[in-house]
């Protein structure tokens, strides 16, 4: 558990679910056209089993609270299923509202960074809208390198938007050679 100026960082709970939600379809009806509804959001308990499915895998999911108020959540995926790649994930980050500018987004970017060098992987991956430039200066502090610019990848607002592509190097990154597979427990 980390906490910096009234913000604690700890791994989610099954009982943060609706709170994740909550936050989670106030991002998705502020990022796109507002005729677009929120059907396809998942449903709590598609999001528990997600978040367990996460869990069981070494991925970190957590959240940052404020006077017991989740604030915040964040969580990784792997950036590519096929198993070259399981050393990279992507993550991705959602802040309340109400707690933007009040270093939520930094302590989640921190405490994701260090659980995921924590378990091995090596590289990881963002994706933040072009216009975003609050997040952009974010990744820009933690070293994330901008690596790709992908035009005209989302429809919002009646217009088309931009994407940058951030990655960052964890742990020992592409320094050392990667830690053999575990046995078979054949």
């Amino acid at each position: 558990m980390q906490q910096v100026s009234g913000v604690i960082v700890r791994p989610s709970r099954d009982t943060d679910v609706e709170s994740m939600l909550a936050i989670y379809r106030r991002h998705i009806r502020r990022g796109v056209e507002e005729s677009v509804d929120d059907s396809d959001t998942p449903e709590p308990d598609d999001l528990r089993e997600r978040r367990k499915n996460l869990k069981s895998r070494r991925f970190p999911h957590i959240v940052a609270t404020m006077n017991g108020i989740v604030v915040g959540y964040a969580y990784v995926v792997l950036f590519r299923k096929r198993p070259a790649y399981r050393y990279t994930v992507k993550h991705s980050i959602y802040v309340h509202h109400d707690y933007i500018g009040r270093g939520v987004g930094s302590q989640l970017l921190r405490a994701i960074i260090d659980a995921c060098a924590a378990v091995g992987f090596r590289q990881m991956i963002g994706y933040i809208d072009a216009d975003n430039v609050a997040s952009l200066a974010l990744h820009d502090r933690f070293d994330f390198v901008r690596v790709g610019l992908l035009p005209a990848v989302a429809y919002r607002y009646g217009r088309w938007a931009d994407s940058v592509m951030v990655q960052r190097s964890l742990g020992s990154g592409a320094t050392t050679p990667a830690p053999p597979p575990p046995l078979s427990t054949r």
